[in-house]
């Protein structure tokens, strides 16, 4: 189906024209897998007590997974994929609320490493 065809549809007898759904109006969005790696690390969080909230976004560009300590605040970290940079800088990337990028790159599970953070233990 091209640009320029319509589709028919059936309402209480009458034929009804509209335009057929383009693909540029697709939205980015997270796949099952990135969402699982995502909800994980999320999970880890909140059972620390760190975390408390999210919200997702899928805009025309980018998709972006908010992660906020109360919901009335700014989001502390932002987990966003753009697949425009995909090919240059990679398409995921960690955002701190001030802004920063703080990781970049191909793979999701590497860039959300940034966000475990180093363990401490005791040494003998």
């Amino acid at each position: 189906m091209s640009d320029g065809e319509t589709v028919q549809q059936k309402r209480g007898g009458t034929v009804v024209p509209f335009p057929a759904a383009r693909q540029q109006d697709a939205r980015v969005s997270f796949d099952r897998d990135e969402l699982r790696e995502i909800l994980n690390v999320y999970g880890r969080k909140v059972a620390a007590g760190e975390w408390r909230d999210y919200a997702i976004d899928f805009r025309k560009d980018k998709a972006v997974f908010a992660v906020y300590r109360r919901t009335s605040e700014m989001p502390l970290y932002r987990i966003e994929k753009d697949p425009k940079l995909a090919r240059r800088q990679g398409a995921y990337s960690v955002v701190a609320s001030s802004g920063l990028v703080m990781k970049r790159g191909q793979e999701l599970g590497r860039v959300l490493k940034v966000l475990e953070g180093k363990e401490l233990r005791l040494v003998d």
